[in-house]
């Protein structure tokens, strides 16, 4: 996007899962639009500091860290009330946090299916939880959630991972439709198979049947992920509320 087009000036944006990746992307699209952010990331590091002075000073916006791992409950609610204590107007958040798992249905244990709903549907949900608090005062807000097709298509070896994008998905349009009366929109993007640490687990051939079942050159790239999020954080999509908009290239 041409960088003197600012779609997002004069917003405040919560993004989770920002170092690295999609949510690193989103990141980086929103302050190139002219967005604030307080910038979510697991645990605290010089290169992610370096990276936020550095974006920060490119598109003179403020970014904040805030640090918390999605799957302990008590760091989620310490950074959920550090936002909230910081009196803010938050116009929108992106609950991008979350974990991959690839198993087949009958060699998925108790303890992995725990694991991957706590940070994938538990945290975005009690994170939503706290900060809609602040959306009902302001009568505005724009929920954002990253899904996944897996959550719609039900593909092999992911019936975990898949159905806690589906409950994210399910959730999503339960709160566009509990919310939109307090004048809060809630959308979720699905993405493809896209060029991340997530898809590093995965076999060479699923990669390329993948590829060739979308009919492209490429998997998909976290960047255009983020575009379709900062559409919809966008007036552009001011009257969408409750979709799924999926990010995958076509894939059939």
């Amino acid at each position: 996007m041409a960088s003197d087009y600012k779609l997002l000036s004069g917003k405040t944006a919560v993004i989770t899962g920002c170092n690295r990746g999609i949510g690193k992307a989103v990141l980086e699209r929103f302050a190139a639009n002219g967005a604030d952010a307080f910038a979510c990331a697991r645990k605290e590091n010089g290169e992610f500091s370096g990276f936020l002075d550095r974006l920060s000073e490119k598109y003179s916006v403020s970014l904040i860290p805030v640090y918390f791992d999605a799957a302990n409950m008590n760091e989620l609610k310490s950074a959920a009330l550090q936002i909230m204590v910081s009196k803010k107007r938050i116009d929108v958040l992106v609950n991008n946090a979350g974990i991959g798992y690839n198993a087949l249905f009958q060699m998925s244990t108790l303890d992995k299916l725990k694991e991957v709903f706590e940070v994938n549907f538990f945290s975005p949900f009690i994170f939503t939880q706290y900060l809609t608090k602040l959306m009902v005062r302001q009568k505005s807000g724009n929920i954002i959630n990253i899904s996944s097709t897996s959550g719609i298509d039900g593909n092999e070896g992911k019936s975990v991972y898949g159905a806690s994008k589906a409950a994210l998905i399910c959730w999503t349009k339960v709160i566009a439709s509990e919310l939109r009366v307090f004048g809060i929109r809630a959308n979720s993007i699905a993405p493809g198979m896209t060029d991340t640490d997530m898809m590093l687990c995965l076999p060479e051939e699923v990669i390329s049947e993948n590829i060739r079942s979308a009919g492209r050159k490429s998997i998909g790239k976290p960047s255009e992920i983020a575009d379709a999020a900062v559409f919809l954080a966008s007036e552009l999509s001011a009257n969408i509320s409750g979709q799924v908009i999926r990010v995958d290239g076509g894939l059939k």
